[in-house]
């Protein structure tokens, strides 16, 4: 213990007031403080030589006594208050070890709550991961919008569908993504599911960003958040085409069953009705009793069975024309006198009046299907006879030249009923009849039937009439079907600086190729923005223009480059579609126009044209789609066009050319598909367009053939022949492919 440390002295002091307790503590602190006065007195009287007074001595022990109480007084306070202040300072520590415990406890839970977060967090993770591949790799359409049509999320799938990753569609609407009409619909739905919290179902045709269509079954239902509020609306769409395609196959199989039925049905009753004639005609003849009821029987007989096939045909109505012909050799003469024949058989029936009249300068043969032709005729003077009850039925043939084209003309005349004006329009549809007449009897398939037998014989069957006093039919076929020959004048063609605008990458290697070897320079545009762009900054001395482009058409690129610019070049019309007079392309801003693939002959022509001003005739040359070809066995090849490309182009370019067509047709027969199943024209036209440039620029003709029908929607029953010529097509090109590989090795 160290003398001078006051906090010694006094943690001392309190050890021993509370070891003695205050009485003896007080006593010895008195009897210490008189001690020590008395030992101050006596040193003091020692140093000083003074004698020792008993009054110091006793006023030593007054001050020892005055001085105790005080001293232990405040002692004892400051002991209290240490003894009080280690009591709470115990207490406290108590506190504190209790606090540090739970404290500890909580930190354990708060450490086990955590490891469990941790892993509870993983475990979301992983889910919301698995969650989102699952989704992801769903090939159902998924997607949110919220409140305000918003795009919130998706999956790939709608990804892939709008063209537009998940982070680009978050914040778009519908009509940002959708064509106007369908985001409208949508919009509507949206609102009906927001406001309802019921489901919306429907279907509806999807454009991907490549065109193929796809059929959706699009469901529609309202999210609601943890407290039951509707905060968007969540999607599912399935891919449900190939349900679609089979549901056409099934409604095409019954399509095909009725035009089998109603076909057969019609052509079988073309021959028993000249049973039922010859036999009528019989029973007016002298016979016995037994044979005049062999004759009833036969005839009763031949009536039940058009009877029973006019059922069939009611039992399933025909909607659909599949016809197929059998060219031949005719004797005209010959045919003449069965026609005759025929003819007076049914007028006689009727006590009529037949007129015949044959003009001398008929062809002595025509090719064509002879049956099928007999089968038009014996309706048509079959249907005078009906409908006339009295007076004649004229039959006139006759031969004429029309544009440069022999026909052979059969003109059908009857004094009968007559068709209202307002009804001729309709005579040649499918099981129409003249209502309100008594005579209006039979299916009615009979002029509908003979005019798309006449249509596939590439003639034609009109009507003139008058109500009450007869009707005129006029059947006129070819009766010379030799391809035109076409000669191209020998032109001095300059070197050009030319602008190919045209958006099928196979035409514009085979007309780049073609227009680089004659020494032009050619330069490409895809679509017409970017042919508006290259002419506002090149100076080019020709445009050769496609008229079916992706952004625009031909004639609205020419239109904004006449408006931009005060001189230009010629621009002349690129096109598979030409017409026989280019003044039509002229009235619509164009210079010229030659048919694709371009050919040397049509350029060179073209050019003495536009340059040389050698010609204001401007009349094009026929493009090969437009001339007939006859039967299965159709030209593969343009022949003629791949000898001249042959010619000035390596066998290489030729055959990457056509391993380039290879490559895409893949693509473009599922493009075509996917809108032939939807139905859309529009659709249809294009892409089998582009199918029919690119097989035209490799010469493949049948495969060209085939795209130019499926193009031409005005043929007669065209959408219910689409399939037909795709199948075809999807089964022929490869063949025709590896044929024309072939035949550029063997004649290179």
């Amino acid at each position: 213990m160290h003398l001078f440390n006051l906090k010694t002295w006094v943690h001392y002091y309190v050890s021993l007031l509370r070891r003695l307790g205050p009485i003896k503590f007080s006593l010895l602190l008195a009897f210490a403080i008189i001690f020590a006065d008395a030992c101050l007195q006596v040193v003091i009287a020692v140093v000083y030589t003074e004698e020792l007074d008993m009054a110091d001595m006793f006023r030593s022990v007054i001050l020892g006594l005055m001085i105790t109480p005080w001293a232990v007084y405040f002692l004892s306070v400051v002991v209290d208050d240490l003894d009080n202040a280690r009591q709470r300072l115990a207490l406290t520590v108590d506190e504190l070890e209790s606090i540090s415990k739970h404290d500890q406890a909580k930190t354990k839970l708060l450490k086990k709550e955590i490891v469990e977060h941790q892993k509870t967090q993983q475990q979301l993770r992983e889910g919301t991961t698995l969650l989102r591949s699952f989704l992801d790799t769903s090939p159902d359409l998924i997607f949110h919008r919220d409140l305000e049509e918003r795009f919130v999320s998706c999956n790939k799938a709608m990804e892939a569908l709008s063209g537009k990753t998940e982070s680009q569609l978050v914040g778009l609407k519908p009509k940002d993504i959708y064509p106007i009409a369908y985001a409208e619909e949508v919009s509507e739905r949206h609102n009906t599911v927001i406001k309802t919290h019921q489901e919306q179902i429907h279907e509806t045709w999807l454009q991907y960003p490549n065109d193929r269509l796809a059929y959706f079954e699009i469901r529609a239902l309202p999210l609601f958040n943890s407290q039951h509020e509707c905060v968007g609306l969540i999607g599912f769409g399935r891919d449900i085409t190939e349900r679609k395609k089979h549901q056409e196959f099934l409604e095409k199989a019954s399509r095909d069953k009725t035009t089998f039925i109603s076909t057969i049905s019609h052509e079988l009753r073309t021959p028993l009705n000249g049973i039922v004639g010859l036999s009528r005609m019989l029973l007016d003849e002298n016979f016995n009793k037994e044979q005049l009821q062999y004759l009833k029987t036969i005839h009763m007989s031949a009536i039940t069975l058009g009877n029973i096939f006019n059922d069939i045909v009611d039992l399933d109505k025909l909607d659909r024309r599949r016809l197929n012909l059998a060219n031949d050799h005719i004797v005209v003469d010959d045919f003449m006198n069965d026609l005759q024949s025929l003819a007076y058989i049914q007028t006689e029936q009727k006590k009529l009046k037949l007129i015949f009249e044959q003009q001398s300068n008929l062809p002595d043969f025509l090719y064509s299907d002879g049956t099928r032709l007999r089968q038009v005729l014996w309706n048509l003077i079959t249907n005078a006879v009906k409908f006339t009850d009295e007076g004649q039925v004229e039959i006139r043939c006759s031969a004429l030249i029309e544009d440069g084209k022999s026909w052979l003309c059969f003109e059908v005349k009857d004094s009968g009923i007559g068709i209202p004006e307002n009804k001729l329009d309709k005579i040649f549809a499918m099981y129409y009849q003249v209502k309100g007449e008594r005579h209006a009897t039979g299916t009615g398939i009979g002029l509908s039937v003979s005019n798309e037998i006449v249509k596939a014989m590439h003639g034609r069957l009109t009507v003139t009439s008058e109500l009450g006093k007869g009707s005129t039919f006029t059947l006129c076929i070819p009766s010379d079907l030799k391809p035109l020959q076409f000669d191209s004048p020998q032109i001095n063609v300059p070197n050009l600086s030319i602008l190919l605008v045209e958006d099928i990458e196979l035409n514009v290697l085979v007309a780049r190729a073609l227009l680089e070897k004659q020494g032009h320079q050619v330069d490409v545009a895809m679509d017409g923005q970017q042919a508006l762009n290259k002419v506002a900054t090149t100076d080019y001395q020709l445009i050769l223009m496609d008229i079916q482009l992706p952004d625009m058409d031909g004639y609205e690129v020419t239109k904004r480059l006449r408006e931009a610019h005060s001189k230009l070049p010629p621009i002349v019309a690129l096109t598979a579609n030409v017409f026989s007079d280019t003044k039509q392309f002229i009235e619509k801003g164009l210079d010229d126009a030659i048919g694709k693939p371009v050919s040397l002959s049509s350029f060179n022509a073209m050019i003495g044209r536009c340059f040389n001003d050698q010609s204001s005739a401007l009349v094009i040359e026929k493009p090969i789609e437009e001339i007939s070809l006859k039967d299965d066995d159709m030209t593969l090849f343009n022949e003629e066009m791949l000898k001249e490309f042959l010619s000035f182009l390596p066998l290489s370019v030729m055959l990457d050319n056509v391993a380039l067509f290879e490559q895409l047709m893949p693509e473009y027969l599922t493009v075509l598909e996917s809108h032939m199943v939807a139905k859309n024209e529009k659709g249809i036209v294009e892409k089998a367009h582009k199918i029919k440039s690119a097989s035209a620029s490799i010469g493949l003709l049948r495969i060209q053939e085939l795209a130019q029908k499926m193009q031409s929607p005005d043929l007669p029953a065209w959408i219910d022949n689409i399939d037909d010529w795709y199948e075809l097509m999807k089964n022929l090109y490869e063949t025709d492919v590896q044929a024309l590989k072939k035949w550029l090795i063997a004649n290179n």
